[in-house]
């Protein structure tokens, strides 16, 4: 009897970035210096899509009320871009900009730049965008004693998919279920990622870790074993548990796969080993469970 194997083929393929949305709503705190114009900072998008691997700009520019000059020219203009955390009261710092000084953080080295178009122009330029640099960013511009904020959030085009591993459901802490999403070439999903998954049909009755420690799941068909009949669809929230102790799935998050899915019939049964081999000797790689659920 002829066995199955799923296998990705892998070829270069690229996706155009869809436009960004054109929402002018933005957040932003103000401190007002007195006897002074007031900084004003402003991200002309709320909402920028980008795809992994891919190139993104996230606007942010600043002026001052009542002067049509960008700066007062008597403080050096400061501009920090820092990530937003589930933690709002923890930032991750990406880059700093000072004069001539330049300076980013952690995995952004080297990857994020100041797009300066023109001289009111704060825009944050991100390069070989990867999958962990999702979420939400404060463009904060600082001049003296005046200060002002905008949030652009970042979002990636992909794919949502629920894991467990093959002892079975719910065997997962969330520091194990953190290092099996790395293992399928992923990231834990986000609640606004799982979301956007169950309004696109995603119907899961496991309950999985989203990476802000809370366990859900999705539901579109309400059921007996999951919920009830009665209820209604939705993401269904167990609420935050021991990220060490409890155990449950995990809802992972990929993107840009780069390459085609494809089955390879072979003419003798394959243990896991011998098909990761027959994969290779056939110019592939063995697929990934959210390579799956992409195709």
């Amino acid at each position: 009897m002829k066995s199955l194997l799923f296998l990705v083929l892998i070829s270069v393929c690229w996706a155009e970035p869809h436009p960004g949305n054109s929402s002018l709503e933005h957040e932003r705190i103000v401190h007002i210096q007195e006897n002074g114009p007031r900084l004003l900072v402003v991200a002309e998008q709320a909402k920028i899509f980008s795809y992994r691997g891919g190139n993104v700009t996230l606007p942010c520019k600043f002026y001052h009320e009542h002067t049509s000059t960008a700066g007062s020219g008597t403080h050096k203009i400061r501009v920090k871009w820092t990530k937003l955390t589930y933690d709002y009261l923890k930032e991750v710092d990406v880059f700093v900009a000072m004069g001539h000084h330049r300076k980013s953080y952690g995995s952004y080295q080297g990857r994020v730049s100041l797009r300066e178009s023109s001289e009111n122009d704060a825009s944050l330029v991100i390069t070989n965008i990867k999958l962990e640099d999702y979420g939400r960013y404060k463009c904060e511009v600082i001049e003296g004693l005046e200060d002002d904020t905008a949030v652009v959030t970042l979002n990636l085009e992909g794919v949502v998919f629920p894991y467990s591993p093959r002892l079975g459901r719910y065997n997962l802490n969330f520091h194990e279920a953190q290092r099996a999403c790395a293992e399928q070439d992923s990231v834990m999903a986000s609640f606004d990622q799982l979301y956007d998954a169950w309004r696109s049909g995603l119907d899961w009755c496991n309950a999985g870790w989203l990476s802000d420690g809370s366990v859900q799941y999705p539901i579109t068909k309400p059921r007996e074993p999951c919920g009830g009949r009665n209820t209604v669809p939705g993401v269904r929230n167990y609420g935050f548990w021991d990220k060490d102790k409890s155990h449950y799935d995990v809802f992972c998050f990929t993107s840009n796969f780069n390459g085609r899915f494809y089955y390879l019939i072979h003419p003798t049964k394959l243990t896991y080993d011998e098909a990761v081999q027959a994969c290779l000797k056939d110019g592939s790689q063995i697929a990934k469970v959210g390579q799956i659920f992409a195709a």
